[in-house]
């Protein structure tokens, strides 16, 4: 009886418009990021119209800015990666991460370099973006060591942002460049080639793994309280990655954002994008996750990761958690 009564009344609040207030999400994004693309089309497919959620997109310069905004309780959300939620766990914040992208970095040379593999670095200028801590500037070194060289010594190192890079390697200024995946892209479009992405890194350091390191990051206790609607945003955007994929019109709907004007880049950059789809997060993922970590804090020096010997527990966020 008193079920019938509760449900009666929800009824009536709702014909009377006084429904629940749905979950406003406000989501920090870099304005031309990857991110931005995928939200963009979310809203215009209409999943969000009766969604238990709102979207607040809310744009950002850098991604050091979100970072602060996501702090700062600006934003809910945010984009970063695993080893940076694990790291403010250590101190106390209660952070965590859910998987957007396997999709990483990439070695990029001229077409005719003879750069063919890690040992042909040793002596060339290297422009390498995201700066010395860089993950997959760590790991190339990881790898580079396999075979007894230390490119932190062998190569000379020039650290910029990823537009100015790929400018210098254009204008014959870098033999190569380490650069994130959209760059890269950009590069092999016009005729660059890929010597190795940041998969191939970990392969060539015996992780089999695909492994995603960007990821959707949040407060757990804020993300307990939205966990229904959270968990739909989520499958929400899933399908709008299937048809950014899989649906031309759809793809075409943010065009604009990829800041390219032919087709030859369009499609190397839809064709990484959908890449990096992430199918599973699995226990194999995770451990070989553990494995990246300590690889990332010996290389770094305590730097990147902190003190901790292991990722912190509720570093990660699954659909099924309760």
């Amino acid at each position: 009886m008193f079920k019938f009564y509760t449900t009666l009344i929800a009824l009536f609040l709702s014909l009377n418009g006084f429904a629940a207030e749905k979950p406003v999400f406000r989501l920090g994004v870099l304005a031309f990021g990857t991110v931005n693309w995928e939200l963009t089309a979310l809203k215009k497919t209409g999943l969000t119209q009766n969604a238990p959620y709102q979207l607040n997109i809310m744009p950002l310069a850098t991604p050091q800015s979100g970072k602060i905004a996501l702090q700062s309780d600006t934003v809910d959300m945010i984009v970063a990666d695993w080893i940076w939620v694990s790291r403010l766990r250590v101190q106390g914040h209660d952070y965590t991460f859910y998987p957007y992208s396997e999709t990483s970095g990439g070695l990029i040379v001229p077409k005719h370099s003879p750069i063919q593999k890690v040992s042909d670095l040793a002596g060339t200028k290297l422009g390498i973006a995201g700066g010395e801590l860089d993950k997959n500037w760590l790991l190339l070194q990881a790898l580079a060591q396999t075979q007894s060289i230390d490119l932190d010594q062998s190569v000379q190192k020039v650290f910029g942002a990823p537009p100015i890079l790929n400018q210098q390697l254009i204008h014959n200024r870098l033999d190569a460049v380490l650069t994130y995946w959209h760059f890269a892209a950009r590069l092999q479009a016009k005729g660059y080639r890929q010597v190795l992405d940041g998969q191939q890194i970990l392969a060539g350091l015996g992780i089999k793994q695909r492994l995603p390191m960007l990821g959707y990051v949040f407060n757990r206790q804020w993300a307990n309280k939205h966990q229904a609607a959270l968990n739909q945003f989520f499958s929400d955007v899933a399908k709008t990655r299937q048809l950014l994929c899989t649906d031309d019109p759809t793809w075409q709907t943010i065009l604009p954002l990829t800041k390219s004007k032919n087709s030859a880049e369009q499609s190397l950059l839809r064709q990484r994008y959908c890449g990096g789809q992430v199918t599973d997060w699995s226990p194999k993922k995770r451990a070989a996750a553990e494995t990246i970590y300590r690889l990332l804090k010996k290389l770094s020096q305590n730097k990147l990761t902190g003190a901790s010997e292991q990722i912190q527990s509720g570093t990660f966020w699954y659909l099924t958690d309760k």
